[in-house]
């Protein structure tokens, strides 16, 4: 379903600024008795807000198509991602002295792996999530999960059941919700007048000055500046109270939303940086299309010449990223063997669209191909890391955003 309001504030003022054209679902890894079908595909433009300079996708993918029995993202996988939730827990349980009286939420808690810091603490925790996977995971570590989608009703439902939140944490899911006011709605109910809901969402300003055209995708429906999200919050009765910017999944902001107003000068900093960098207008996105078009032709040069060489390349991660980049440059079996990925759930599948089998990391030291292309590039370091005998053996990683380059 293509919308023609925007999603925040229900201005018909959208314009497109990048049309990446009709591509699978990130997330549909294809099972082998799928390859005989041709599985959906879905347009991906992308557009800007001129009434509260919101940017997001115009397409709606029904929730229950991305987030159903077969979705297979579990947090735990990536051990980057492991670290930097549990330093989030332990600087909040300092910072709001949290205790066994407290309660924590975790909305799209996933399989656990930020809620199970809490819980190893004596922190009383609870995880939504609507994807039964990952909640069989978390439900198997001991952590309480709702399989649910979250939004207002489910909101009164828990608040009205007694279990108001301390904290609410909300990672990488305020970007997925097709009901984004319901959403937000939702939180300002679980939440105690003196709690805190700690929110990270990719930052739009990140996106587009290091071209990472590949985190656009279906289940992405927006892409936040510090501007758009003080309007949206303050339409619900909430403050943005501090921002802080991370460098988690290619450039992140962590938000503090408050009942109370208590804004510190990080906020104030950021939306003056916005206005100043032209964030807030449509000329800062208009060429964006120019340059992710550009990515693309150097890179497919690249990987076209290494294989003229007689070259053997592999593609690193299964991850929804790449499923883009694949599919919007046109990379596939002719250009990679195979692609490797941690996460068992993804081994023995296809990526969608170009049709590469997905095979466990040890592949690479038993066909020692001579190039790993890095799908998953914004956890470069801990894949070289992981990698480090094939570097040793004479391999080269090819990473492709911001710049396609060799290292």
């Amino acid at each position: 379903m293509a919308r023609s309001v925007c999603r925040s504030c229900g201005g018909d003022r959208l314009e497109v600024f990048l049309s990446l054209g009709r591509l699978p679902l990130s997330d549909d890894f294809l099972s082998p008795e799928r390859l005989c079908r041709e599985e959906p595909r879905y347009p991906l433009d992308v557009a800007f807000c001129h009434d509260c300079t919101l940017v997001q996708i115009l397409e709606t993918v029904p929730p229950e198509e991305l987030f159903g029995e077969d979705y297979p993202y579990f947090s735990s996988f990536t051990d980057t991602l492991l670290a930097h939730a549990r330093a989030n827990v332990e600087a909040r349980i300092a910072e709001r002295g949290l205790g066994p009286d407290s309660l924590v939420i975790e909305l799209a808690s996933n399989d656990g792996y930020l809620l199970q810091y809490y819980r190893a603490r004596g922190i009383p925790v609870l995880g939504i999530d609507p994807a039964p996977g990952p909640v069989r995971a978390a439900r198997e570590k001991g952590i309480e999960t709702l399989q649910a989608f979250f939004g207002r009703e489910l909101a009164q439902e828990i608040a009205t059941s007694g279990r108001r939140a301390d904290v609410v944490h909300a990672n990488n899911v305020l970007a997925h919700v097709a009901d984004t006011n319901g959403f937000v709605a939702g939180i300002a109910t679980i939440l105690k007048p003196e709690g805190v809901a700690v929110i990270e969402a990719p930052y739009v300003r990140d996106l587009i000055d290091h071209g990472e055209f590949d985190t656009i995708y279906h289940e992405h429906l927006c892409y936040f500046s510090v501007t758009a999200l003080t309007g949206l919050f303050a339409r619900h009765g909430l403050h943005l109270n501090r921002v802080e910017r991370l460098a988690i999944h290619g450039g992140s902001l962590r938000l503090f939303v408050e009942h109370r107003e208590a804004r510190d000068p990080s906020v104030a900093r950021l939306l003056e940086e916005e206005r100043e960098l032209g964030i807030t207008g449509f000329s800062y996105y208009a060429r964006f299309g120019e340059r992710v078009a550009a990515i693309r032709d150097r890179l497919t040069a690249l990987l076209r010449g290494l294989k003229a060489e007689g070259a053997r390349i592999v593609g690193y991660g299964a991850a929804a990223k790449g499923t883009i980049l694949l599919n919007y440059c046109g990379i596939g079996t002719d250009i990679l063997d195979y692609v490797v990925d941690r996460n068992v759930h993804k081994q023995g599948r296809y990526v969608p669209g170009v049709r590469l089998r997905i095979e466990p990391p040890s592949r690479i030291m038993e066909t020692r191909p001579d190039y790993l292309l890095i799908l998953p590039w914004n956890f470069k370091d801990e894949i070289m890391a992981q990698q480090a005998a094939f570097r040793e053996g004479g391999g080269h990683f090819i990473l492709p955003i911001p710049e396609p380059v060799v290292v």
